[in-house]
C-alpha cells in the first residue's frame, strides 16, 4: 500500500485559551493510504502533554520514515501493521492517522459506514458539548451567545484553571451560567488546580449543578486524585492522565471516567480497546479532541454510540476546515451513511 502525507493549516474562529496557553491555529497532517483503487483518509493533529510534545514536524517525519516498511502490507492486515507501528515507537498522533486511514479504507472497500459495520445505533448518540475557553466574564458571555446563535447547544464545557486563581474561575463560570441557564455544564481545568483548590471548587461546582470535573490536577498527581475523589461530590474524569487502555486499570481508584482522544490513543483500534477496558473497570467514557478538523472528529464519531459524553466540537470553531463529514443535528454529532468515515473535501479545500 502507498502512504501520502499532506500538510494543512486550520484557523480558529475564536482562539481557545486553557490553563496551558492559547491556540489560534494549528498545522495538521492529512494521511492517505492507497490500495486496489481505494483511498483511505486519516488525520494527525499536534498536541503536547507534559514532557511529551508531538509537533507537526515530529509526526510528519515519523510517518515518512515508517511508510517504506508498510509498502508490502495490505490495508486489511491491520494487526500486522499495528505491530510494525508499535515496534517503531512512532508518536501516537502518527499512529492515529494511519490507523484511521486503514479503517476508512476498509469501510470504503465494504461499501459501508464504520458505525454500521460495528453494528452501532446512531439513535443513542448523546449531544456534544461546546467549549468556552478561559476568559473574562464579559468575553465568556459573548462566547456563549456566539455558540447559542450557531447551533442548538445542549451542553457547555467551560475551561477553568485560570492563572488568576479560582476566584477568577468562579466569576467566569457565574457569567456563563447566567448567560445560558439551561444547557448542562461541565468543567475542564486541564490540570490547572492544586489539590486544595480542586477540593474547594468541587463543592462550589456541585452547588451550581455542574455534571463533572475533567483533569482537575496536573498529570503525575494521580495519587492526590484518590484523595480528591473521596471528597468530591461530583464525578472526576481524567484526560491528560490517560493515553491508552494500559493506563485505565491504574486510574479506576482515582477517577470516575476517562477522556478518549484519537491523537492520544493512537487510533480507532486502541480507542475501542479503551472503551471496553474502561467499562470493565466500572468507568464512564467521554470522547475529546485537540485542534482536530472534521476528518478526525468524524472518525471518532463513528464510535459515538458507545460514549457517555462527547466533546467533539473543535471543527465547529474552524473558519477553513478542508473537510466535510459528520452532521450536527439537534446538538448531536451524527456520522453519515457514506462508506468508511464518510468524509469528503469541503468548499475550503484548495
Amino acid at each position: 500500500m502507498k502512504i501520502d502525507v499532506e500538510i494543512f493549516t486550520v484557523n480558529k474562529r475564536f482562539p481557545l485559551t486553557i490553563s496551558r496557553g492559547t491556540t489560534a491555529k494549528t498545522t495538521n497532517l492529512w494521511v492517505k493510504i492507497s490500495e486496489d483503487g481505494i483511498e483511505g483518509w486519516g488525520e494527525a493533529s499536534p498536541f503536547s502533554v507534559g514532557n511529551y510534545p508531538q509537533t507537526t514536524q515530529i509526526i510528519q517525519e515519523s510517518i515518512l520514515q515508517i511508510a517504506p516498511n508498510l509498502l508490502k502490507k495490505h490495508p486489511s492486515e491491520r494487526q500486522q501493521i499495528e505491530q510494525v507501528l508499535i515496534k517503531a515507537q512512532i508518536p501516537s498522533a502518527a499512529k492515529a492517522a494511519i490507523d484511521t486511514a486503514l479503517h476508512d479504507w476498509m469501510g470504503k472497500r465494504a461499501g459501508l459506514p464504520l458505525w454500521q459495520m460495528w453494528g452501532l445505533d446512531r439513535n443513542v448518540i448523546k449531544p456534544i458539548s461546546v467549549t468556552i475557553g478561559i476568559s473574562s466574564p464579559q468575553d465568556a458571555r459573548k462566547r456563549v451567545r456566539d455558540w447559542l446563535e450557531f447551533m442548538d447547544v445542549k451542553m457547555l464545557k467551560v475551561k477553568l484553571g485560570s492563572p488568576e486563581g479560582i476566584e477568577a474561575d468562579r466569576k467566569m463560570l457565574d457569567a456563563v451560567r447566567e448567560e445560558a441557564p439551561t444547557p448542562d455544564l461541565y468543567v475542564d481545568a486541564n490540570g490547572g488546580w492544586s489539590l486544595e483548590d480542586a477540593q474547594q471548587m468541587s463543592l462550589i461546582l456541585a452547588d451550581m449543578g455542574v455534571k463533572y470535573i475533567e483533569q482537575p490536577l496536573i498529570r503525575g498527581q494521580e495519587k492526590k486524585l484518590v484523595e480528591l475523589k473521596k471528597l468530591s461530590p461530583i464525578p472526576i474524569f481524567v484526560d491528560e492522565s490517560c493515553f491508552t487502555s494500559a493506563d485505565i486499570p491504574y486510574l479506576a481508584e482515582c477517577a470516575d471516567g476517562v477522556n478518549i482522544k484519537l491523537m492520544k490513543s493512537g487510533g480507532l483500534t486502541e480507542a475501542m480497546r479503551m472503551i471496553h477496558t474502561a467499562r470493565s473497570c466500572g468507568l464512564q467514557v467521554m470522547f475529546g479532541c485537540y485542534s482536530d478538523s472534521t476528518l478526525a472528529n468524524t472518525a471518532l464519531a463513528q464510535l459515538a454510540p458507545l460514549a457517555d459524553y462527547l466533546d467533539l466540537d473543535s471543527h465547529l470553531n474552524l473558519i477553513d476546515d478542508p473537510f466535510g463529514g459528520a452532521l450536527i443535528e439537534e446538538g448531536k454529532i451524527l456520522p453519515n451513511n457514506l462508506p468508511g468515515l464518510g468524509v469528503q473535501r469541503s468548499a475550503f479545500a484548495a
